[in-house]
């Protein structure tokens, strides 16, 4: 049997290129240690690009959308339809992520894996439904094998897009009424967390809501809790939720480095990192979000995010406030002068 293209290897940051970025930072103008994490970060891109010019000046952004069969258990405070409606919506550049997209130049592509209706033909909308949404996981499956590995390939095929068109990081976004249920569910399954440590309001849930969904997901988890990355996924997962798992895994392999959102693409950000530890080099965690199931799964991940903000709306738009930093710390890393060439006097 041929080996599935997750199994390919994980790109390794270059050590020649670290320790040199590392005797740089030590000769630029400015007290060892002033800039914080922007060194470290600066030093860990210049390892990553292969030089001590790191930079960060194209952006690609694909948000993922997909529909849950879960949402028929009462979970969401917005009814299903929202999910089409808000591709409409990125499509016409109204959404929060459109605007950033926008503001900061980057590359903005949105890839629908499986909303319930099929949609019309929209600008900056590529079609790569899975299904008509998952399945209600409280009874069975969210998808079948099929389903995923089909999903994992809009994942991969995006981050392909990404790097043939010079992007020199990723930021996956998602939508998808109903995912921050997907998302808790698998990382019950794979933490083996209780439920109740993990659901949080989503779109809106009052106390009320949260426990119900809470109980949803302890149902769910009755049936289908599994500490295997893909099976977790297969049967607890939504389209766009393995959609951002197979990105992350083909920006790993490409050697592209990737800035993760918030609790739903970190949740998928868990499933690849199980199955490929090793990616978690080429992964920045772009803020803790306000769902509380995050700190989870940060936690999990030893990430370390750039901002708190009480930022909870997803489609990638956390990461693209969190961009900037990145492109700080790799114009800091790769224009300062020197000690020795600004003729300033050292410590």
């Amino acid at each position: 049997m041929s080996h599935p293209w997750y199994d390919a290897p994980i790109a390794t940051p270059d050590a020649a290129v670290l320790a040199a970025a590392r005797e740089r930072q030590a000769q630029l103008t400015k007290p060892p240690g002033s800039l914080g994490r922007l060194e470290e970060l600066g030093m860990t891109l210049a390892a990553m690009q292969g030089t001590q010019q790191p930079r960060m000046d194209k952006v690609w952004i694909t948000v993922f959308a997909g529909d849950h069969g879960v949402v028929a258990e009462g979970v969401s405070a917005f009814p299903q339809v929202v999910t089409a409606e808000m591709v409409r919506n990125f499509a016409r550049g109204g959404a929060a992520i459109s605007v950033l997209a926008r503001a900061w130049d980057a590359r903005l592509e949105v890839v629908n894996v499986g909303t319930v209706q099929p949609l019309e033909e929209l600008p900056g909308v590529l079609d790569a439904r899975v299904g008509p949404g998952t399945a209600n996981f409280v009874h069975e499956p969210a998808m079948t094998v099929e389903q995923l590995n089909e999903a994992l390939a809009a994942g991969h095929d995006a981050a392909e897009r990404a790097a043939i068109n010079g992007a020199r990081l990723f930021i996956g976004g998602e939508m998808g009424i109903g995912n921050t249920t997907s998302a808790a569910a698998i990382a019950g399954s794979l933490l083996g967390l209780p439920a109740a440590q993990l659901a949080g309001p989503g779109t809106g849930l009052d106390a009320a809501g949260v426990s119900h969904k809470a109980l949803v997901i302890e149902r769910a988890l009755a049936h289908h809790r599994s500490d295997q990355p893909l099976t977790a996924l297969q049967r607890l997962g939504g389209f766009e939720i393995a959609a951002l798992a197979g990105a992350y895994l083909r920006c790993g392999q490409l050697g592209l480095p990737a800035l993760v959102d918030g609790f739903i693409t970190t949740a998928a950000a868990l499933v690849a990192a199980r199955l490929r530890p090793e990616l978690t080099v080429w992964l920045f965690y772009s803020h803790c979000s306000a769902e509380p199931g995050h700190r989870r799964l940060l936690e999990a991940l030893e990430a370390k995010p750039l901002l708190d903000l009480g930022m909870r709306l997803g489609e990638g738009s956390g990461a693209a406030v969190a961009m900037p930093i990145l492109r700080a710390a790799a114009v800091l890393h790769a224009g300062m002068a020197t000690f020795a060439e600004a003729g300033v006097s050292r410590a």
